[in-house]
């Protein structure tokens, strides 16, 4: 789908969809627990049935209404451990690293064999963190360019895990290592990145009777024998809901500090989501957080300005402050951004090329970027550019569009569906002028 937008003023509410990182992780914990789990305000954006379709591979049972899932767990009783078979699971990652790297491990304790299909870049994406694992504990596997085969059972026992790649793995291994008898230590070599989603691991495993111990964040201890519940008392099963999320709510956060005038709604405001950071850098760079009753926030802003943005903790925001970087006075920096280079695409290639075809002046650099902003001026837009195939780089270049001169045209961009499938109709509602060209938006 390649789209048209000519350039408007965004206004109006937005309702921002449920949060991803939550909603993997609270399929997961229902699907290996004993009983029913009843999750409320999710969408299935391409990765969200990625994950639901890799937990109902391992015999969970889901009935998707229109803004809830139930799941029956695998687990039938407290006490009873889960049966292993020698069937050959079939699992579509689709292009959600989530997906892939929770399940890994998952299925090695299970000892279900499996084989992962990738789609996308994804078979690009770093697994050497488990190959190392598999071959300390005599577990076989089989990498192809779009697939990986695993055969063999991980076991209770300590493990090392670098913290600089992605906490996706140990996301993973905490997962796993929690369904044992026995118990387990992760230690972290090296600093540990995205911190803030181990947070949210952390949350959603309490939240299903799974505690963990952890040694700022540098050692974390899984006591064995645990067992994911998701009865709570007086209830015949628990009612989880997902809050909104931060890292889509930053597209029109962002689109605020621009000059638009959106409220933006479904935002928690003590969220522990670590894209809620949006915030707190549009602050440093001038705008003012505005929050009513029901928590709905805006940003406002007179001028927007320079600043320093650290994406350790927050990658995934990356691309949409870029834009504001690009309209403010003076330089801001982007620094220890290399893991940007291994997402769904090579997005600090991404921005510094798409951006600049709109008439931004940024400097790449390996782990980072230069952007010289234009003074709150207007880009230039009037080219057609390419999303990548990434549902990042085209969000990014829609909100870009409201501060350009002149229409643009969007190469690719059904890729919104990854994790934000109503994207352009929330998007139309705020004004946006949006044309699928050959085509019908709403088909």
């Amino acid at each position: 789908m390649d789209i048209r937008i000519k350039p408007s003023k965004l206004s109006g509410d937005v309702t921002i969809p449920p949060s991803k990182s939550f909603a993997h992780r609270a399929l997961i914990c229902a699907a290996l627990s004993e009983g029913k789990s009843i999750i409320n305000n999710i969408e299935l954006s391409d990765d969200i049935k990625a994950t639901l379709e890799a937990v109902k591979s391992f015999g969970a049972v889901s009935k998707v209404g229109d803004t809830s899932i139930e799941i029956e767990g695998i687990r039938k009783n407290a006490g009873e451990e889960i049966e292993t078979d020698n069937d050959l699971h079939i699992i579509n990652c689709n292009e959600s690293g989530s997906t892939l790297r929770f399940m890994i491990p998952i299925a090695a304790v299970l000892g279900y064999k499996c084989r992962f299909e990738m789609s996308g870049n994804l078979g690009k994406r770093p697994l050497d963190v488990y190959y190392d694992i598999f071959d300390k504990n005599g577990v076989k596997y089989e990498k192809g360019e779009n697939y990986l085969e695993i055969d063999g059972k991980l076991g209770a026992g300590e493990y090392d895990i670098p913290g600089n790649i992605s906490s996706q793995f140990i996301t993973g291994m905490l997962f796993a290592l929690s369904m044992l008898e026995d118990d387990s230590v992760i230690n972290i070599l090296d600093n540990i990145e995205s911190k803030s989603y181990i947070d949210i691991t952390l949350a959603s495993l309490k939240d299903f009777g799974i505690e963990i111990e952890h040694d700022e964040y540098r050692k974390f201890r899984i006591k064995g024998n645990q067992k994911y519940n998701c009865k709570r008392e007086n209830l015949d099963c628990n009612e989880y809901t997902v809050e909104g999320d931060f890292s889509q709510g930053a597209f029109f956060l962002c689109a605020d500090a621009i000059g638009n005038d959106v409220n933006v709604k479904g935002l928690r405001r003590n969220s522990i989501q670590g894209d809620k950071a949006t915030v707190d850098i549009l602050e440093r760079m001038g705008c003012e957080r505005v929050y009513d009753e029901c928590d709905d926030i805006k940003m406002k802003v007179n001028s927007l300005n320079s600043t320093v943005i650290d994406a350790t903790d927050c990658p995934d925001i990356i691309p949409v402050l870029s834009v504001c970087a690009a309209f403010a006075n003076g330089t801001t920096e982007i620094v220890n951004a290399k893991r940007l280079r291994i997402k769904e695409c090579d997005r600090l290639s991404a921005i510094n090329e798409e951006l600049s075809k709109l008439g931004a002046n940024i400097e790449e650099r390996e782990d980072s970027l230069i952007i010289y902003g234009n003074g709150n001026k207007k880009l230039k837009g009037g080219c057609e550019v390419w999303s990548h195939k990434d549902h990042r780089i085209c969000m990014m270049l829609s909100i870009a569009s409201t501060i350009c001169e002149e229409e643009i045209v969007i190469k690719d961009a059904e890729c919104i569906s990854k994790s934000y499938p109503r994207f352009f109709e929330d998007f139309e509602k705020l004004g946006g002028c949006v044309e699928v060209i050959g085509g019908d938006l709403h088909e």
